[in-house]
């Protein structure tokens, strides 16, 4: 090939890419201040300047309907978290064990039903310090109930179409009913929390071999009973309307804009609860992906990929956990669309996607937000959650529950 035959712009559009895809993977940019979202912004950026969309069709790339159920289930997440809610749910449960194995199965199933319900950052934001409060006053290592609240809320929130962003994205492109996505993806969530628990009690005996110490007494925590009551409510009207079949993203919005109205909560609050960085970045990473498609995703790169057999749920379900754990699960799902959709069966193959790319979190420490998330909140606390202590459990966890999940739907 000459240098006049070359695409340059293809060239260029591979380039913007897979240098956007690094930065996220990463997290940071050598020698800048920059984050996830500043890096999937200017490679956007970059895509309209030099790639194959115009202005107008990378805003037409941006999938609005996904977008909107991110911001509806922020808001009842907010309302929830601002009312006291988490701390209410979680303290009842926490407070009740009898002993470290109980207390470990109360982080894992409190954490994992929440997660699956609600988006999973969001309760590793709630619960990490609640765990670490409770972990303290009764004399124990903190650091076995953190894993089980990163591994949980990951573990948790591949059962339903809400557990995380990149089940969103999955549920937005395939229409996969909410029921019809949690009977097939619950019981492998199920799976994977009761691994959780085994595999935290096997793997840190010492800690679950000594009872419990005197506790010391809680400090008395502000809560706010009507507006509890009031976002309780709600939430569930609209997961009872995610099962009985209405549109995800118009039940998370109406849901989300009947807590607004209220005489006591000033809406500045419900805003500053709300993750605009993610939101941007889903925004920039649209683009980005699109960009990518219309250059790259030739004939010939198409039937190349096909020769992968991705329709293979054990192929498949690698592909998925291997490229989430090199550019993270979000691009991964991104990534992977067209190809989902070239398949014989594309809401199977999508629930694949959703379970690997999920599960593969679980990996290490920088597997998913929710783990960088208990491992921030933790050092502000004051507690070292280490890499070889995350995956030491992880890379069991991971390759066990994927290979269990893979299975069941293969059946």
């Amino acid at each position: 090939m000459t240098a006049a035959q070359i695409d340059w712009r293809a060239v260029t559009t591979g380039a913007i890419f897979l240098v956007t895809l690094a930065g996220i993977a990463v997290g940071r940019a050598p020698g800048l201040r920059i984050d996830r979202a500043g890096i999937a912004l200017v490679g956007a950026g970059l895509m309209m300047a030099f790639g194959p969309l115009s202005f107008e069709d990378a805003l037409k790339a941006i999938d609005l309907d996904t977008i909107a159920l991110l911001i509806g289930m922020m808001i009842i997440i907010a309302q929830l978290r601002i009312s006291g809610f988490f701390e209410l749910a979680g303290g009842f449960a926490l407070k009740r064990a009898g002993g470290p194995l109980t207390l470990l199965a109360a982080v894992v199933t409190v954490t994992g039903f929440l997660s699956a319900f609600l988006v999973n950052d969001a309760i590793c934001i709630a619960l990490t310090p609640l765990v670490i409060d409770v972990a303290r006053r009764l004399r124990r290592d903190p650091v076995p109930y953190l894993l089980a609240v990163a591994m949980a809320s990951n573990a948790g929130s591949v059962a339903t179409l809400t557990g995380n962003p990149q089940n969103m994205i999955i549920g937005v492109a395939s229409r996969i009913p909410y029921a019809e996505f949690a009977l097939r993806l619950a019981p492998v969530a199920a799976v994977a929390l009761a691994l959780t628990f085994g595999l935290i009690a096997l793997l840190h005996r010492r800690e679950f071999s000594t009872p419990f110490a005197e506790a010391e007494k809680a400090p008395r925590t502000r809560r706010h009973p009507r507006q509890i009551g009031k976002a309780a409510i709600v939430a569930s009207g609209v997961i009872i309307a995610f099962f009985a079949g209405a549109p995800v993203t118009e039940a998370a919005i109406i849901g989300g804009s009947l807590l607004l109205v209220t005489r006591s909560v000033n809406p500045k609050r419900i805003y500053a609860e709300l993750d605009g960085s993610l939101l941007l970045m889903f925004a920039g990473l649209f683009i980005v992906v699109a960009s990518a498609q219309k250059a790259l995703l030739t004939p010939d790169v198409l039937a190349a990929v096909g020769r992968f057999n991705l329709a293979d749920v054990w192929i498949l379900s690698g592909v998925t956990a291997t490229l989430s754990n090199l550019v993270s699960n979000v691009p991964a799902v991104l990534v992977l669309k067209p190809f989902v959709a070239a398949s014989p069966d594309p809401a199977k193959a999508w629930l694949v996607v959703a379970m690997s790319s999920t599960l593969a979190g679980n990996l290490t420490l920088v597997g998913s937000i929710a783990n960088l998330i208990v491992a921030e909140r933790a050092k502000r606390a004051g507690v070292a959650l280490s890499f070889l202590d995350y995956l030491k459990v992880g890379l069991p966890l991971t390759l066990f529950s994927i290979a269990l999940g893979a299975w069941l739907l293969a059946s």
